[in-house]
């Protein structure tokens, strides 16, 4: 039996998304130039999480007044500790969202503990959508949704210059227009 480092690769771990030396579990492909998003979708995300625990924190300190029961007081700061980390969180996972553009796919990554890859197909794609709330338009930003036959394959692609979603969307559309004709 060949040394460990010698054995032959496995069919299954090679293939146009795998470089050299990256297992078939490794996150995201490093064969495509990754477009990042906005770091701006960090602040959007922080005042929703902020309006959520200031809600949660009124409500609990409000029961532990009224009470004095000592729960009350922990759910407080359960309240306040879990905001806290998932301000952290935010941070890290708005800097793990990207995109790529290739030449047949779409490829859209997010995630930290939980890593996505979505993959799809410009001939797959029904149609795509460009929305921006008010949170989001306040900070200049829009998401790209990208809608498929199946559900489950729809992917979005937040945190978007207005400027570059239009361009996105247009791009997707047209290229799915050619991709579908030749079905």
């Amino acid at each position: 039996m060949p040394p460990p480092g010698l054995l032959p690769a496995a069919p299954e771990a090679s293939g146009p998304l795998l470089a050299a030396g990256r297992g078939p579990l490794d996150p995201w492909p490093s064969t495509v130039n990754w477009q990042p998003i906005s770091t701006d979708l960090i602040w959007v995300e922080l005042i929703r999480l902020a309006v959520v625990v200031a809600i949660g924190l009124a409500v609990t300190a409000v029961g532990w007044v009224l009470s004095g029961h000592w729960l009350f007081g922990l759910a407080v700061a359960v309240v306040a500790l879990l905001g806290g980390w998932r301000a952290i969180a935010i941070v890290r996972a708005v800097r793990a969202w990207g995109y790529a553009e290739r030449e047949n796919d779409l490829l859209v990554r997010h995630g930290l503990l939980v890593r996505r890859l979505s993959i799809v197909p410009y001939s797959r794609m029904q149609f795509v959508d460009v929305s921006a709330g008010p949170l989001e338009r306040a900070f200049d930003l829009a998401t790209v949704q990208l809608h498929t036959a199946a559900a489950a394959s729809d992917a979005r692609v937040p945190g978007l210059r207005p400027a570059e979603a239009s361009r996105l969307r247009d791009r997707l559309t047209a290229l799915g227009e050619d991709r579908a004709e030749g079905l």
